[in-house]
């Protein structure tokens, strides 16, 4: 894997060494295992290592590879953790595109993805077999919205989350009952499709 960073170059350090070592253990489970939840696990590891450098482009790129064998597993809470990080990985490159002064077009594409992930974590928030890992995944998809500038589609899922937690009153629907959303309902209407990162 060339280690070209996003942001900073990649100097020596810490982060450096936990970068080296991911990537090791992801060779080691490449190398000794097809194993589809040792492989998700290296790759995330390895994708936090890369994050934690800037070079979001390759953390992506892990990250997606890991989602493949999160859906061969059929973990749909793993799948709603990484379509989380994967959100988080997009907006964190649109504030790195923003803050390099690159052109609009880059920074407005990286907020598309991370939109789109928003929009697939909270999603698939609903189908997640802990209320309490709900709650955690909305919000997390509620901060990458808020960070793209859709402060409405943020406090939506905050909304979903404080109904959760019971701390505020679920929408009334049509006929005027209280009643909480469908798990999996989503709720957005957009016009684009433990933190990891």
């Amino acid at each position: 894997m060339r280690l070209n960073a996003d942001g900073p170059a990649l100097g020596d350090g810490p982060a450096r060494d936990a970068l080296r070592q991911a990537l090791l253990r992801l060779e080691q489970a490449e190398a000794a295992t097809r194993s589809p939840a040792l492989l998700c696990d290296a790759l995330v590891d390895a994708a936090r290592a890369l994050a934690a450098l800037h070079a979001y482009s390759l953390a992506d790129s892990c990250l997606a590879r890991a989602r493949h064998w999160a859906l061969v597993l059929g973990a749909t809470d793993l799948q709603a953790d990484l379509a989380c990080a994967a959100a988080e990985v997009a907006v964190n490159m649109a504030d790195l595109a923003r803050a390099r002064g690159d052109a609009a077009g880059q920074v407005r594409r990286a907020q598309a993805r991370a939109r789109a992930q928003a929009v697939e974590a909270a999603r698939l928030a609903g189908r997640t077999t802990d209320p309490h890992w709900e709650i955690k995944l909305l919000l997390r998809a509620s901060d990458v919205m808020d960070r793209c500038g859709d402060h409405d589609d943020a406090v939506q899922l905050q909304h979903r989350a404080l109904v959760l937690m019971g701390l505020h009153e679920p929408e009334p629907a049509a006929d005027g009952e209280n009643r909480p959303a469908e798990p999996g309902h989503d709720t957005l209407r957009l016009a684009a499709p433990g933190r990891l990162m």
